[in-house]
C-alpha cells in the first residue's frame, strides 16, 4: 500500500486548512493509500510528520497558502497546490498521483 503524507496551511488557518486536510484524506482513504496529513492553523501544527512519516511516504501533497518548510521532503515525489484546489478540485490532484506524474523536489 502506498503512503502520502501531506500538509495543509493557510494564513487565517481556520476553517479551510482543515477542510483540506479532510478532503485529501478521504479521497486517499478511498483510493486505498495510507494517509497522514499534518496541518498548521490557528492552533499552530498538529498531527505533525515525523521523520519516519517522511521517509516511508510514497507521495508528498503541500496544500499551502502560506510558507511551509520544504528541505525535509527533498528527494519526494511532491506536487503543491492552493488549499482551495484540494477542497474543490481533490480529484485532479490525486489523477495525478495515481498516474505518478509526479515531479522529484
Amino acid at each position: 500500500m502506498k503512503k502520502i503524507i501531506g500538509v495543509c496551511a493557510c494564513p487565517a488557518g481556520i476553517a479551510h486548512t482543515y477542510m483540506a486536510a479532510e478532503n485529501l484524506e478521504n479521497l486517499a482513504k478511498k483510493r486505498g493509500y495510507q494517509v497522514k496529513i499534518e496541518t498548521n492553523g490557528s492552533s499552530g501544527v498538529e498531527n505533525s510528520l515525523t521523520d519516519k512519516d517522511i521517509i516511508e511516504a510514497d507521495y508528498v501533497i503541500i496544500a499551502a497558502d502560506t510558507r511551509v518548510e520544504m528541505e525535509r521532503f527533498r528527494g519526494k515525489k511532491l506536487i503543491e497546490v492552493s488549499v482551495s484546489d484540494a477542497i474543490r478540485d481533490g480529484e485532479k490532484i490525486f489523477s495525478q498521483l495515481d498516474a505518478d506524474k509526479l515531479d522529484i523536489y
